[in-house]
């Protein structure tokens, strides 16, 4: 049977230019470096941009499978940038919520990649910082990473993640705390809580990343993703949806390891009758019988 959702090989897209991050492209591997470090990697509106380009970019590429994203200067990121917000940068209220909006849609494009994502975190990761964190799939943070949600304290509310992702994480008990307390945390705190996976000493970060990586690239690949994609939508959904992604994934999983013939399904596709237009064709005449089934009720 010819595969007519077969894709044609196209030239990838070239990396963007960036100026406050570095895109490193290491074949199969991306990392991300916020690179504002005389600011602790705070996010401007600009940062933040290109951001939402790195992720936009990895999302239409196939070539990357793992995203590892750092800060430069011994920190992850100190949040967005407050002095835009004193400034006016961000505008009138319907200004800040289109911004919000499009900052969620920066997240949820890091969130929803088909490639396994890990969060490197060093020194401060706080605020929208530590919302880039929840949106990853694996965290690392070093032992003297900082970490929390100072905004109740700026006279600012969270806009993309930091009580939504945080709450199905750690739960809403935790969630009010970090929020409505505004304290720093230590890194273990966050391991024990559920926001991080491992926490390295501070000169250990860079090689226990590295070896994430390396195990990360031994495994099926189609594995992950499926495993990702599953994971992901189950946790929004009740069990019986959920199970149902599960048994579909299963489907999946045995057609691409070669049990996709069914005896039951005659391999045909609607395209190819339509195109030949051969009245006689299965597909034409089961198309017939039923044009006219019980239409009159």
């Amino acid at each position: 049977m010819t595969n007519i959702f077969h894709t044609r090989s196209v030239e990838e897209a070239p990396v963007p230019d960036f100026t406050d991050l570095v895109f490193e492209d290491r074949g199969t591997v991306a990392k991300i470096t916020l690179n504002r470090p005389d600011v602790t990697n705070a996010l401007s509106i600009h940062l933040s941009a290109e951001l939402t380009r790195a992720f936009e970019y990895l999302r239409d590429s196939e070539r990357f499978k793992i995203v590892v994203i750092t800060g430069a200067g011994g920190n992850f990121c100190a949040g967005d940038d407050l002095t835009e917000m004193g400034a006016g940068a961000w505008g009138n209220a319907n200004q800040v919520m289109r911004r919000v909006r499009a900052y969620q849609h920066m997240a949820n494009t890091l969130e929803e990649l088909d490639k396994i994502t890990i969060a490197a975190a060093d020194g401060y990761c706080v605020g929208g910082g530590l919302e880039i964190t929840m949106a990853c799939d694996f965290v690392i943070c070093s032992e003297r990473c900082r970490w929390g949600m100072p905004e109740v304290d700026w006279g600012i509310t969270p806009g993309w993640g930091g009580t939504t992702r945080m709450a199905r994480l750690i739960g809403r008990r935790m969630t009010k705390e970090i929020n409505l307390l505004g304290a720093l945390h230590p890194a273990r705190r966050g391991v024990d809580l559920g926001l991080f996976n491992r926490t390295v000493p501070h000169d250990r970060l860079a090689a226990e990343t590295d070896a994430l990586v390396d195990l990360l690239r031994t495994k099926n690949q189609q594995g992950l993703r499926q495993l990702k994609f599953m994971i992901n939508k189950n946790v929004e959904a009740d069990l019986y949806t959920a199970q149902g992604f599960e048994a579909l994934g299963a489907a999946l999983t045995g057609a691409a390891l070669g049990g996709w013939e069914i005896d039951d399904a005659d391999g045909a596709h609607g395209w190819h009758a339509y195109k030949s237009r051969d009245p006689e064709s299965a597909i034409r005449r089961r198309r017939q019988a039923a044009l006219d089934f019980w239409v009159d009720a």
